[in-house]
């Protein structure tokens, strides 16, 4: 555990807090509008496209949690019978990523959820949250789980509160920022300041 006080955090890597949150049973669904989306599994998602969704999706928030595995590994997860893919779609074009495990007897994580920019603020994420949990709520399923952390969108834990999501506990990651290691490009999310690593030394991923 932490102590007290403020904690260094290396050049080229992140600090953020993250809040775990659940559900025990399924809540009652929110008012949403049609946003005239559409939402589809992916039953063999191939680990390109799923890449290229995910910095769609996720670039402006810095998600680096897929990216940072090799082929083998990513495969080895969205190619599982028990891990569901779903895009959201706006006509032909990509719009959002809704990733479901149920890997853990009993318990499904919503371990992507997101749209893609000028996506936000008509109804979408009300309305993919009632799909998505729509999903989760399968037969045997007693616990729905989903976590966030202060890098992503800044209505986000407001969202999944609102959404029935109680939070849980909290912990502090620090993480080689994905800007450093390459795996996005340094102009991603220009909100969050980004900390070159010293010269000659580059960030390094898990």
């Amino acid at each position: 555990m932490l102590e007290p006080g403020l904690h260094g955090v290396p050049r080229g890597h992140l600090a953020s807090v993250v809040t775990h949150l659940e559900m025990r049973e399924a809540p009652v669904q929110r008012d949403a509008p049609d946003p005239g989306l559409t939402l589809a599994h992916v039953a063999a998602p191939g680990t390109d496209w799923y890449r290229q969704l995910f910095r769609h999706v996720g670039a402006d928030w810095l998600w680096f949690g897929r990216l940072v595995l090799d082929d083998k590994a990513l495969a080895g997860v969205i190619g599982d019978p028990a891990v569901r893919v779903h895009v959201v779609r706006d006509g032909a074009a990509e719009a959002g990523l809704l990733e479901l495990d149920f890997r853990t007897a009993g318990e499904c994580e919503l371990a992507y959820f997101g749209l893609a920019p000028g996506h936000t603020g008509r109804g979408a994420g009300r309305w993919l949250m009632n799909r998505a949990l729509e999903m989760a709520w399968q037969p045997g399923i007693g616990r729905v789980h989903v976590h966030t952390c202060t890098l992503d969108h800044p209505a986000a834990l407001d969202f999944y509160r609102r959404s029935g999501f109680a939070p849980v506990r909290r912990e502090i990651e620090v993480a080689p920022d994905p800007r450093a290691t390459g795996f996005l490009p340094e102009t991603a999310a220009p909100h969050v300041p980004f900390l070159r690593p010293p010269d000659g030394e580059k960030g390094t991923g898990d």
